[in-house]
């Protein structure tokens, strides 16, 4: 039976109001974003398609991540691609639930546990690609502090943080496939490129924390 969906204008209202208020069809980016992920998850929410079975979808295909990138070789070039393809799940999950008026509290947690494995599988695909496993580490211990102070700023009743910051999940996985790509490419300077990747991750995070305890601090004082 084909379910009844929302149209594209309610999506992105509705997308609005779950983050805070801020207006996707203010940015030159985020507006044709969503709605791109809009024209996938249409089809998928009308046939019925349960938004939680796109999210532990899309955590299986983060883990293929690090088993290609363990397999070593040309298989990191694909791995590159298959993180591409990660990333748009990770917004289509979300996108069908809101499309299908299936938004739930569970699916929530669901989405957020499975971002944060993932962000795990990544740093893992570059430390065996051959990042340092210490640099690997202090990268994701960033993005979990990240994503703490996020949640407790919403704990002390902050109901959003009012900041974009730099190192945002789409951001985060668009650095890990471009530097997958690279040591894809050129495979004889694959570590070179993992490590490079690596460094760039620790980057982003250390800017992405200071604009975030900057907003909240000024929330809260």
């Amino acid at each position: 039976m084909r379910r009844t969906v929302i149209s594209r204008e309610a999506y992105l209202g509705r997308w609005q109001e779950l983050h805070g208020g801020y207006d996707p069809r203010s940015s030159r980016w985020v507006g044709p974003w969503l709605s791109f992920i809009y024209a996938l998850a249409r089809p998928l929410a009308r046939v019925g398609v349960v938004p939680d079975s796109v999210t532990v979808f899309g955590g299986v295909v983060s883990a293929a991540v690090a088993v290609m990138c363990w397999s070593g070789g040309r298989w990191v070039l694909l791995a590159a691609f298959v993180v591409g393809a990660a990333g748009i799940l990770d917004s289509l999950d979300g996108a069908v639930a809101v499309v299908s008026n299936r938004v739930t509290r569970w699916g929530a947690v669901l989405d957020s546990l499975t971002d944060r494995v993932s962000d795990g599988l990544y740093l893992l695909a570059l430390w065996l690609v051959g990042a340092p496993a210490g640099l690997c580490v202090a990268a994701g211990a960033l993005m979990a502090l990240l994503e703490f102070v996020r949640a407790r700023a919403a704990a002390v009743g902050l109901s959003e943080v009012g900041v974009i910051t730099v190192g945002e999940r789409p951001t985060r996985v668009a650095v890990v496939a471009m530097f997958l790509l690279g040591s894809g490419i050129y495979v004889g300077s694959s570590a070179w490129w993992a490590a490079a990747g690596a460094w760039a991750s620790l980057a982003v995070g250390i800017v992405a924390l200071f604009q975030l305890v900057a907003v909240v601090r000024h929330r809260l004082s």
